[in-house]
């Protein structure tokens, strides 16, 4: 086992039990989070990401959610659409994620807490926490933006239906060039037709 690899087993084994505790707060979102992680998978290897980046973005990838254990239940766990101000304080947890990845002060840990931090940057520059745009937005977090939204709108959650296919995709290039990397769309639209995580809808 090279450095690397090293690397990553560790960082992988000393937080997969942040990925318990986040299955014991909402179960929902750890199963989202490892469905993002393959897609981010394949999306990172046709963009040809060096292994490297890949091991620390399949960690941020599997962890970008991380930071909803820090949301009250009356907002994580909500039925219904949030207001502005349960969205403010959800919006949050990007931050939040950012800490608690940066808190096992594990090798890869400050990279990997940095892509959690900016997967909801989008790439005209409105998106959060910071603002940042096009490839001032770190490739990892830019892919699990994609991945994230992909997976969001495919799963019914309470407070929305699952949508098609079609649909979904149909969305996505409305917020090419806005919310995503017209780049990784592209990569993406080759990939998602014939991967396990396209909605079978």
């Amino acid at each position: 086992m090279d450095q690397e690899e090293h690397t990553f087993v560790t960082l992988y084994k000393y937080t997969k039990a942040l990925s318990v505790a986040l299955g014991h707060r909402d179960l929902l979102t750890r199963l989202h989070s490892e469905r993002v992680r393959g897609l981010v998978e394949e999306i990172a290897i046709g963009c040809g990401l060096p292994k490297k980046d890949f091991d620390i973005l399949k960690i941020a990838a599997s962890f970008h959610d991380i930071g909803k254990i820090g949301i009250p239940d009356h907002i994580l766990l909500k039925p219904s659409k949030l207001d502005d101000v349960e969205w403010e304080k959800m919006k949050e947890h990007s931050e939040i994620g950012e800490d608690i990845m940066a808190a096992t002060e594990i090798e890869g840990s400050q990279q990997a807490s940095l892509l959690i931090r900016h997967h909801h940057e989008n790439f005209d520059g409105k998106g959060y926490p910071d603002g940042l745009s096009g490839e001032n937005i770190p490739i990892g977090s830019r892919i699990i933006s994609v991945a994230d939204s992909y997976d969001a709108m495919a799963v019914a959650r309470s407070y929305h239906v699952a949508r098609t296919h079609l649909e979904i995709m149909s969305i996505l290039h409305l917020e090419t060039g806005v919310k995503h990397d017209p780049n990784l769309m592209r990569v993406f639209c080759k990939i998602i037709e014939s991967s396990k995580f396209r909605t079978s809808k």
